[in-house]
């Protein structure tokens, strides 16, 4: 898990896909927040429409590149959790912060990243790494 939380550190930039309420593939810019108890969490608000799909659709698949030409997949299931821990754990990040302000904020939500799957894989000839997460 240290090299997939490495990867995701080092590249904060990172793509989200979902399966959409129309049942097209959406893909936004998202930000990892942390890992905590061997899971990977991010937030998001309840008034966006990645929330809603995630709600309708939880599998996602993240995809990250970094300027080395390195790139990761990590699959999973999203799980919210009403967590004020978390959330406030989430606020440390300035944007985080900026966007909801406090962990009470009614639209802020966290989630992890049930059953996940990475995998690392570059342009080297290497096999690629795979990880459970």
């Amino acid at each position: 898990m240290s090299e997939v939380t490495k990867f995701l550190k080092e590249n904060p930039v990172q793509y989200l896909a979902t399966v959409g309420r129309d049942g097209k593939a959406k893909c936004r810019p998202f930000m990892f927040c942390f890992e905590k108890d061997s899971k990977l969490w991010f937030c998001t608000g309840n008034h966006k429409d990645v929330y809603k799909d995630m709600q309708e659709n939880p599998n996602v698949e993240i995809c990250i590149s970094s300027p080395s030409y390195e790139w990761i997949r990590i699959s999973g299931k999203t799980v919210f959790v009403d967590d004020k821990a978390i959330k406030e754990a989430a606020l440390e990040n300035p944007i985080v912060k900026s966007n909801y302000q406090t962990a009470d904020n009614p639209t802020f939500e966290v989630f992890y990243l049930a059953e996940a799957k990475a995998v690392i894989a570059d342009f080297s000839g290497n096999p690629p790494r795979e990880y459970n997460c």
